[in-house]
């Protein structure tokens, strides 16, 4: 009888469980979802470094360093991630800008269109203006869209548009910035702003400010001077410069002039380029 209760017992069980299965009484846990693997940069992307390690590299925007005040969404790493044809072509400027004594710095150069999603949401807060004295004290935020300083696509998107400047060799460094230091207006004396192994430009980089014209008739001298050197250097090697940003260039033509790309700022995004 001992064997025939048992064998009852787990008889029933089984029906049991049977049952429970057809109704769904109760539920077997979904195995998790797994994650949507990070797009990565096509083959034309390059880091920078991979083409030329001379140019120097500040990447403002994996720092508290910019007009947003915190690092940006889609920066994991300080690199400088370009089309091939512009890092060559940025190459190239190098080249005779060494003989002369000076070097490149970038400042920006691929931005995912996250980066971008995260300028629009900050532009529309505008309540948040904990950078406004130093990267845009003359403008109201509620103007930027308007006035241009922001918008919901950038050239820098497609991967041929870089942010950059010239530093005269030998190079110092330049300190890093305090969050919550003081801040100092970006179109001020250069003795005044943030400090930048930067020649004079007349601003720093990121101003938003019509001082930061590219010909604006007011920058005059050795600011203008530099101003300059930067765009014939770069125009000389198929750059335009974006008249209304010194520090702005896109090489032209565009391998991708209509895709606006958003796989992250990363070594892994062009691993094995």
């Amino acid at each position: 009888m001992t064997g025939l209760a048992s064998a009852l017992r787990t008889l029933a069980v089984t029906a049991a469980a049977g049952l429970l299965a057809v109704t769904g009484a109760v539920a077997a846990p979904a195995p998790p979802a797994s994650a949507a693997p990070e797009p990565k940069a096509p083959r034309e992307f390059v880091a920078l470094a991979s083409v030329d390690r001379t140019i120097l590299q500040e990447m403002r925007y994996t720092t508290a360093h910019n007009f947003v005040g915190e690092p940006v969404d889609g920066y994991r790493q300080p690199l400088c991630i370009l089309t091939r044809p512009a890092a060559e072509a940025l190459h190239r400027a190098q080249v005779g800008l060494l003989a002369r004594g000076y070097t490149l710095k970038v400042y920006d150069c691929y931005r995912p269109q996250r980066a971008v999603d995260h300028f629009v949401r900050w532009a529309k807060d505008l309540a948040d203006e904990r950078m406004k004295e130093e990267f845009y004290p003359l403008v109201d935020k509620s103007r930027l869209f308007a006035d241009g300083y922001i918008a919901e696509k950038s050239g820098h998107s497609r991967g041929s548009t870089v942010d950059l400047t010239i530093v005269r060799l030998p190079a110092v460094r330049t300190r890093a910035y305090v969050p919550g230091e003081r801040l100092t207006e970006c179109y001020g004396p250069r003795a005044e702003r943030f400090p930048d192994n930067s020649v004079d430009m007349g601003t720093g980089y990121d101003c938003f400010d019509t001082l930061s014209h590219t010909d604006d008739p007011r920058v005059q001298g050795a600011q203008r001077a530099n101003r300059q050197l930067l765009k014939g250097a770069l125009v000389e090697q198929g750059f335009v410069n974006l008249p209304e940003e010194w520090w702005h260039f896109t090489f032209k033509p565009e391998p991708f002039p209509s895709t606006f790309f958003d796989f992250p700022v990363a070594r892994r995004s062009v691993a094995g380029h």
